[in-house]
């Protein structure tokens, strides 16, 4: 039985002795940072690659990384560089405030302060934190008080709340010689959108245009002399409940405004890359504007659309609508010709025009998606004023079939189109026409622009009126 006993000791204590003791903790901060480059997208998406030296002793060792970003996504993290193995990680986003250290102090002493507040004396008390929650509860010697009686002063700060957003790596190091590491993650927070301001010129017929990149920063990290890069495009991510780990991302992926060193622009992938040519401070909640492209005098050209429905060809009507609205559209091909000819990310463009006494007057904006170059950027910047259209149905009947599937229809209209200003105006009328149709009389030639769709350009005389009528067949 003794035998047994001394056998079980020394097995108890072997266990004892074999427990490691806790890994050293070394810090690194912005101090140690070499640099930064962080890679925008579209989708409240960016890519950090954090650049440091650290000096790491060999062994086993815990390794915080502070001053990350506080909206990383932990699971992204990549360490590499130097003889190191990072075995564990942890993001602490546990901060230290008043509040959270408090909570953590749930069962634990905590030294009370009084003031006499005729005498100024100081008396000091431990006590009890038995809660938290909407307010502090707190046992001091006999009895319960609620509120805070005075200052509390605690003992520690509490090793799992942090001062900053810190990733916390319990690596293996090979040897104890500073080395340069990266810190590569993704992380939300960080945003950008293009915006373009454009002038027109009086007669309507050229605009300069200069584009913008407006950068925004809520991810709780200031970046400093950043190496910047925003990509234009669509980066597909899978759903959250599928999050794969998405590392080793390629380096190829700014109210201040900053107007020098227009972005470079390269395609990358099947998106397209911009490139600030110049590191950039972006400041934790701070929205920067950095300069995209400057263009003067590219030719554009305005259109007064009257757009119709496919409906109008069904049924019996009458009347389809008295002073409608004619839509006004700008269009500008993207091209070196018309000096542009840049991929342009998608934004808002507003537009502006000086009136008779040399003021600029905002008439317009329009949102445009993605647009390589020699595609046709298309805005529609209101509708006129003195234009308008009044249109009516003068004739509708079935003239063949049986069943809904092979009606034969014929539809005649009249538009008549006023202009109430002192210049002619033309107007483009353009109506969608479904099935098999085919046009039996018309005021004016048409062009079918496409299968389904008649386009008529209208000239109206300025204080004056133009009719169009056409009549057509639709079989379905």
């Amino acid at each position: 039985m003794r035998k047994t006993m001394l056998a079980a000791a020394g097995v108890l204590l072997v266990t004892v002795h074999s427990v490691p003791a806790p890994a050293a903790e070394y810090t690194t901060t912005l101090a140690d940072q070499q640099g930064v480059a962080v890679t925008i997208y579209n989708q409240d998406l960016a890519l950090v690659k954090d650049r440091r030296t650290i000096s790491l002793p060999a062994g086993q060792h815990v390794l915080a990384f502070r001053e990350v970003s506080a909206q990383i996504k932990p699971e992204t993290a990549l360490l590499t560089g130097g003889d190191l193995d990072v075995l564990e990680q942890n993001f602490e986003f546990d901060l230290l405030t008043p509040q959270a250290l408090l909570e953590k102090y749930v069962g634990l002493e905590v030294t009370v302060i009084r003031t006499n507040p005729t005498t100024g004396e100081e008396t000091r008390e431990q006590a009890r934190v038995l809660s938290a929650n909407s307010g502090v509860v707190l046992k001091l010697g006999d009895h319960i008080e609620t509120g805070i009686p005075g200052r509390l002063v605690f003992d520690h700060v509490p090793e799992n709340l942090r001062d900053r957003p810190t990733l916390t790596m319990l690596a293996n190091s090979g040897t104890d010689q500073p080395r340069q590491v990266e810190l590569s993650y993704l992380t939300s927070g960080l945003g950008w959108q293009a915006d373009y301001v454009a002038e027109l010129n009086p007669a309507d017929n050229a605009m300069d245009i200069n584009g913008w990149v407006t950068l925004t920063n809520q991810s709780g990290a200031t970046y400093s002399n950043a190496s910047l890069q925003l990509v234009a495009g669509d980066v597909h991510q899978a759903p959250p409940e599928q999050a794969a780990r998405l590392l080793r991302m390629e380096k190829s992926m700014a109210m201040s405004v900053e107007t020098k060193d227009a972005m470079a622009e390269e395609q990358m992938f099947e998106y397209h890359l911009y490139s600030l040519e110049r590191p950039t401070t972006i400041r934790d909640n701070q929205t920067k504007q950095v300069a995209l492209l400057q263009a003067g005098q590219v030719p554009c050209r305005k259109e007064l659309i009257l757009q119709g429905a496919d409906y109008y060809y069904r049924s019996q009507y009458g009347e389809l609508g008295e002073k409608m609205k004619i839509g006004v559209f700008v269009e500008i091909a993207n091209s070196k010709e018309n000096h542009l000819g840049l991929p342009l990310p998608r934004g808002v463009v507003r537009v502006y025009k000086k009136d008779s006494r040399d003021r600029l007057q905002f008439v317009g904006e329009d949102r445009i998606d993605h647009t390589p170059e020699n595609e046709t950027l298309r805005l529609k910047l209101g509708d006129s004023f003195d234009v308008t259209a009044n249109r009516k149905q003068t004739d509708f009947r079935k003239v063949a079939g049986s069943s809904r599937y092979d009606y034969v229809y014929e539809a005649a209209f009249r538009i008549e189109l006023k202009n109430g200003k002192k210049e002619a105006a033309t107007v483009k009328v353009v109506e969608p026409v479904p099935g098999d149709w085919e046009m039996l009389e018309e005021s004016l030639p048409h062009v079918k622009a496409a299968s389904n769709t008649a386009v008529w350009q209208v000239p109206v005389p300025p204080l004056g009126a133009a009719i169009l009528t056409y009549k057509v067949r639709v079989k379905y």
